[in-house]
């Protein structure tokens, strides 16, 4: 079976707001006030908790070291759980794009480097968990992406073969990803990063939902 499968943050929704706020609590608790801004630093959102918690660190301007980051980084997941989808919006499309693709015959999946109870919670709150046959989260598999496994894990669980999947996202991760797993990967531009995703040579570019399904028919004939 032919399977398509999405990463989530920054590719099927706009998750940097509640995300950035997450970071922002750690570093309001410890007294130093907001941080990170939610527009600007929308991209370090989507490379993860601790990326937004070191860039905060750095711009205090003052010694820090990874074990300030191991200390808040359960609590940012905290502070994230309690408010997963204050801003979050899916992307124009997406819903009806990921119900195309199955309408035609396609299986889908979800691999994100999101902790899965999060991810799950999340998929659930904005009404779209049935859409997906199979979810791979960060810590579903003892690795994560840009490994292969957890694609690859993503793929067989939706009843799908690797040889015709491939991968949706919006990062380095994701493509490096692709790579791992030998697929083709189209990086969406409605991203933070916008074209600039294309200095990664994906095989294809996304630049709207609309554009999907005869984009996955052409990669997966």
């Amino acid at each position: 079976m032919r399977t398509v499968v999405f990463d989530l943050d920054g590719t099927l929704a706009d998750t940097s707001a509640d995300l950035i706020a997450s970071a922002n609590a750690c570093f309001r608790a410890l007294g130093h006030g907001d941080l990170l801004d939610p527009l600007e630093d929308a991209l370090t959102a989507f490379h993860g908790g601790r990326a937004m918690l070191r860039l905060g660190f750095e711009r205090l301007g003052q010694g820090w070291s990874e074990a300030e980051v191991d200390i808040q980084y359960p609590l940012l997941l905290e502070n994230y759980r309690c408010a997963i989808n204050v801003h979050t919006q899916l992307y124009p499309g997406a819903r009806e794009a990921v119900q195309a693709l199955r309408d035609a015959g396609f299986a889908t999946a979800i691999c994100t480097n999101k902790p899965e109870a999060l991810a799950e919670t999340l998929l659930g709150l904005m009404e779209i968990r049935h859409l997906f046959d199979a979810m791979i989260g960060a810590d579903t598999l003892p690795t994560r992406k840009p490994d292969a496994a957890p694609y690859v894990a993503a793929v067989e669980q939706a009843g799908g073969t690797v040889a015709r999947s491939m991968l949706i996202g919006d990062t380095e991760t994701d493509r490096k990803t692709g790579i791992s797993a030998g697929v083709p990967v189209a990086l969406v531009t409605f991203g933070p990063e916008g074209r600039g995703v294309e200095r990664l040579s994906p095989e294809a570019l996304l630049d709207h939902f609309d554009d999907l399904p005869a984009l996955a028919a052409r990669m997966l004939p």
